[in-house]
C-alpha cells in the first residue's frame, strides 16, 4: 500500500502543474484518494502515539487538497470524516481535559479547537452522504427519520462518523444553542448506523452507544452495559475502549470507585500488540486509563 501511494503520489505532481489535460489530472487524483482511503490500517498498527500527532496533520490536509479537487470522492470523505474526529478526540480534546486541572485559559482554547475540528468531520460525513443522497442534508433537518430511511449498508460509515463528530462537539462545551438543539439528528443518525450494520468496524456503534446512551432522551445505564456487553463480544474484549468508555460513563455517573477502578485495570491489561490493527487505538486509550486512575478523586468521591 505505502508503494502504491508514494507512485500516485509522484503521478500528481507531474500531473497538478499540467493544466492541459484535466482527465488526466483527475484520475491521478483519484487514485491517490483511493490508495489513501485505503490506507489506515498503516497508521492504525503504529507503536508509537507521538510519531502519528506529528504525521495526522499532514496527512489529513493531503486529503483536503485532493477533495479540492475532487470533492465528491467518497473513499476520501470518509477517510477525512474519521480521521479529523479521531485526531481531535486523540490528540486535543484529551489534552484539553488534561490542561483542565492547571490552565483552564489553555484548556478552553484547546475545546474551541476541538470543535471545529470535530465540525469540520461532521460536515465531510454529511458531504458523503449529500453525494450519495441528493438532498439528504435538507431531508435530514425537515425530516429525519425519512432521510435516515434511505441510507444503506454502503452509508454506514459516513452515518456513523456524522454522528460521533456532531454529538462530540454537542458535548465538548455546552455553551451552542443551535448545536444542541441538532441532537435529534445525531440521536437518528447513530440510530441507523447501529440498525444497518451493528457490527460496522467491530461494534464501533455500540462503544459509541456506552457514552452516548446516558446523554439520550431515555437512555438509561442498563442500555449502556447491554452495548458494553455486545461490543465485548464483537471484540473478544481485546478493545481498551469500551472498558474506558464504561468507566468514564455508568461507573462515574454511579459513582461506582470500584467498578470505575476495576474497568481502567481491565482496560490496562490488554496487551496491544495481540491485535495490531487495534495498537494504536488501545494505547491511546491505555494512556487515557492511566490519566483516569490518577486523577480517580475528580471523578468519584472518596469511600473514605
Amino acid at each position: 500500500m505505502e508503494q502504491r501511494i508514494v507512485t500516485v503520489l509522484l503521478l500528481v505532481a507531474a500531473t497538478l502543474g499540467f493544466t492541459g489535460c484535466a482527465t488526466v489530472k483527475r484520475t491521478a487524483v483519484n487514485q491517490l484518494g483511493d490508495a489513501l482511503a485505503a490506507g489506515g490500517t498503516t497508521f492504525a498498527a503504529d507503536n508509537d502515539p507521538e510519531l502519528i500527532k506529528s504525521a495526522a496533520p499532514f496527512s489529513l490536509k493531503l486529503m483536503e487538497s485532493l477533495l479540492a479537487e475532487s470533492p465528491r470522492h467518497r473513499g476520501l470523505l470518509l477517510a477525512a470524516a474519521g480521521g479529523f474526529t479521531q485526531y481531535a478526540y486523540a490528540y486535543v480534546q484529551q489534552e484539553a481535559e488534561e490542561l483542565a486541572t492547571v490552565d483552564a485559559a489553555a484548556a478552553l482554547a484547546a475545546r474551541l479547537r476541538a470543535r471545529r475540528l470535530y465540525l469540520r468531520a461532521r460536515d465531510y460525513a454529511l458531504r458523503g452522504l449529500e453525494a450519495a443522497h441528493p438532498g439528504f442534508l435538507a431531508t435530514l433537518r425537515a425530516e429525519p427519520s425519512a432521510a435516515a430511511a434511505h441510507l444503506g449498508p454502503a452509508d454506514v460509515g459516513f452515518a456513523y462518523w456524522a454522528a460521533v463528530s456532531w454529538a462530540a462537539a454537542i458535548a465538548i462545551l455546552k455553551n451552542d444553542a443551535a448545536l444542541i438543539g441538532d441532537l435529534p439528528l445525531v440521536d437518528t443518525l447513530a440510530g441507523r448506523a447501529l440498525v444497518l450494520d451493528e457490527a460496522w468496524d467491530h461494534g464501533a456503534s455500540h462503544t459509541f452507544f456506552i457514552s452516548y446512551e446516558l446523554t439520550r432522551p431515555g437512555g438509561t445505564a442498563a442500555g449502556a452495559r447491554a452495548h458494553f456487553a455486545r461490543v465485548r463480544e464483537l471484540t473478544s474484549g481485546a478493545q481498551a475502549g469500551p472498558f474506558v468508555a464504561l468507566a468514564q460513563s455508568v461507573a462515574v455517573g454511579e459513582q461506582n470507585r470500584a467498578e470505575f477502578l476495576s474497568l481502567l485495570q481491565a482496560a490496562l491489561a490488554i496487551d496491544p500488540d495481540a491485535r495490531p490493527e487495534w495498537r494504536l487505538a488501545n494505547l491511546m486509550m491505555q494512556h487515557r486509563a492511566r490519566w483516569l486512575l490518577a486523577h480517580v478523586d475528580d471523578y468519584i468521591a472518596s469511600n473514605e
